[in-house]
């Protein structure tokens, strides 16, 4: 049995850098930046103005005349003489010789006579040429996140593709004869099935949309095919309960059949004691314990930094924050303990329900309290380590 540091550092030794795809632009939402971006043109590309109005050279004159107008997307590069103006509108080039632009509103005109009723600063209202970026800035950083505005921003440059980290095929097994699922009626002694649809709404929210999932009795032949067929598409693999060691519990022997090698087994925590790690070449396993608390903890402690890293987030380590702590905590175990919270303004309140086959205080939690296993107690105003579940 080994502590939670090693079998973070084990799994983080165990992964790497997805692989470099390019992508659509329409499609990267949410995808990691692969490579530092360079603008290739300058942005705005031209002068532009950033208002409806005319087109002017400054002077204290009160009186222009208007010889023609700009649209949008339209270039004038005609030579605009002193006392002469042109209509522009917002977004279009300013013409060369022009080095102000007067709002509409601060006009009166009458035919092709401008009279200025307010003459602003020289130089206003003019975007410069390359104002926001200009040619071959670095404009995003490789480990960026694209949303919507980074997403828009490389449009606005020019690009349709965009060089990201392909996140990992995912695939989830879950195991267990007493199962059913969701919707159909209960035999004596079932449950309902809750971690395949629990594990693919925290995939969901770790960047992974699509998952392949197999179900599988206890019973080692339909065990093995099952992780076979799993790893011969994903690059990690979830699997749920079967690890421990009873009469039908058959995950181990079937990852040991499929070649599946053992980085490591049990951690001095609780819940998730039992949680199992391997390696087939690059791909991961995790097997995770069957009880749902159990099983939703060991996902944010171990799996989500680790899917975080090969999708490219440069921060992909869970960072702890502290609280003070409402009402005391008693850890006679031994062990590291992650327990169900609610964080607010600074102070921690333990939820009851702890127990390792509950999700009932996992649905209205926003924290896992971190109680170190060489501390017994920890009181009422004490600091406590937690981690952010709605900050991930």
């Amino acid at each position: 049995m080994i502590t939670v540091e090693d079998a973070l550092r084990r799994i983080d030794e165990h992964t790497a850098l997805g692989s470099k795809i390019e992508i659509s632009l329409a499609e990267a939402y949410g995808y990691i930046l692969a490579e530092n971006v360079l603008a290739p043109i300058s942005m705005p590309p031209f002068r532009q103005s950033s208002m409806d109005g005319y087109a002017l050279q400054w002077s204290e004159n009160k009186a222009y005349t208007v010889v023609g107008e700009v649209q949008a997307g339209i270039a004038r590069n005609s030579a605009l003489q002193r006392g002469e103006a042109v209509r522009i509108f917002t977004g279009a080039r300013v013409p060369d010789d022009a080095d102000t632009v007067i709002i509409q509103e601060h006009t009166t005109r009458e035919a092709a006579v401008l009279n200025i009723d307010k003459m602003p600063p020289l130089k206003a209202n003019i975007r410069p040429k390359g104002e926001q970026v200009q040619t071959g800035d670095l404009v995003l950083e490789e480990g960026t996140v694209l949303n919507e505005a980074a997403i828009g921003f490389l449009a606005g440059l020019g690009f349709h593709t965009v060089p990201v980290f392909e996140p990992p095929k995912v695939g989830i097994l879950v195991t267990g004869n007493e199962l059913q699922q969701p919707g159909q009626p209960l035999r004596e002694g079932q449950i309902y099935e809750s971690n395949s649809i629990t594990l693919q709404m925290a995939l969901k929210c770790a960047g992974i949309p699509e998952v392949s999932l197999e179900r599988v009795g206890d019973d080692l032949g339909e065990t093995v095919n099952a992780v076979k067929k799993l790893l011969q598409n994903c690059d990690l693999l979830l699997i749920s309960g079967g690890i421990s060691v009873g009469d039908y519990d058959f995950v181990q022997e079937a990852l040991e059949k499929n070649e599946v090698h053992e980085v490591f087994y049990k951690i001095n925590q609780k819940p998730g004691k039992p949680l199992w790690f391997g390696t087939q070449g690059k791909k991961k396993v995790f097997a995770l314990p069957g009880n749902p608390a159990s099983s939703l903890t060991c996902f944010y402690v171990y799996v989500w930094p680790a899917l975080r890293k090969i999708r490219g987030v440069k921060t992909y380590k869970t960072k702890e924050k502290t609280a003070k702590l409402e009402t005391p905590i008693k850890n006679p175990f031994g062990k590291v303990l992650f327990l169900k919270a609610t964080v607010s303004d600074g102070e921690a309140r333990q939820l009851g329900a702890q127990a390792s086959s509950m999700l009932k205080s996992f649905a209205i939690c926003n924290a896992l309290l971190i109680v170190p296993a060489d501390k017994e107690v920890i009181n009422p105003g004490e600091e406590i380590r937690y981690i952010a579940l709605d900050q991930l």
